[in-house]
């Protein structure tokens, strides 16, 4: 019996042993394979750390490649809006010296056409001049001509506007030198002398300017041409109540107005 029990006692010491060295190795083992934990996890974090700084410095890389990508587009395409703008503005400057150009070209071609016509009408103005002069006293203006028909070249009854026979035919032969030229407006004035009363005079001048106007007509001046108009006693030609003075402010006038020069003269 005793040597049971020792066997006994002794078989529990030995599991008392190996369960102490059990637990004594799973507490080992355990704070080893815990430390190993630990370090992996703080490995595995550096890591992770690691990987996101490289991330991040990836990304920063890659947006600042997107960035200069997008500035070198934005770039080249200001290069070419600016060739562009710039090819365009060399088109519009040539075709504004072109036109420019052009325009001084014809701006001088008017110019010369202009100075012919005035030298034309200028000259055909002396030709009638001189031929209007065999006829009447005639005088240039800055427009045209002037005929100045005293008592002596168109008479008239007292207190009359009718034309007499001599009279019309110094009118036909006015009237034969205006039918050959055109471009010209006429104007008849019909003037008195002083002997009467102002509304008297008026009258008598307005009807023997009429009168005038109207023979014209019937000899073939075109009457959209011509106007009339009477001035009475108010602009004599010569001043002084004589004789010879009455006889000179007695007048018809004739103004041939040359369009030409007068549109001329307008515009400048």
């Amino acid at each position: 019996m005793p040597q049971l029990q020792t066997k006994n006692s002794s078989n529990v010491l030995w599991q008392k042993i190996f369960i102490t060295f059990f637990v004594i190795s799973g507490l080992i083992g355990g704070y080893w394979l815990y430390h190993n934990l630990m370090e992996l996890k703080q490995e595995m974090e550096a890591l992770r750390k690691v990987a996101e700084k490289m991330a991040e410095t990836s990304e920063s890389a890659r947006r600042q490649a997107i960035r200069a990508e997008e500035n070198s587009l934005l770039a080249a395409l200001g290069r070419a809006h600016a060739q562009e703008e710039a090819s365009k503005a060399r088109i519009k400057a040539a075709k504004s010296e072109a036109k420019a150009k052009e325009a001084r070209e014809e701006a001088n071609q008017a110019r010369k056409e202009t100075e012919r016509i005035l030298k034309e009408r200028t000259r055909e103005l002396d030709q009638m001049q001189q031929a209007l002069s065999q006829i009447a006293e005639t005088r240039r203006t800055a427009l045209g001509l002037i005929m100045n028909l005293d008592s002596n070249a168109i008479q008239f009854d007292f207190d009359k506007a009718v034309l007499k026979p001599k009279t019309r035919e110094l009118l036909s032969q006015i009237a034969g030198i205006l039918l050959t030229s055109k471009g010209h407006r006429i104007s008849i004035y019909g003037h008195t002398d002083d002997v009467g009363s102002i509304k008297y005079n008026q009258n008598l001048s307005e009807r023997r300017a009429q009168s005038v106007q109207n023979y014209l007509i019937n000899v073939h001046i075109d009457p959209k041409i011509l106007t009339s108009k009477g001035f009475g006693k108010s602009t004599p030609l010569v001043k002084g109540t004589s004789k010879e003075a009455r006889a000179k402010n007695r007048r018809v006038e004739i103004a041939i107005i040359d369009t030409v020069l007068d549109y001329q003269q307008r515009i400048q």
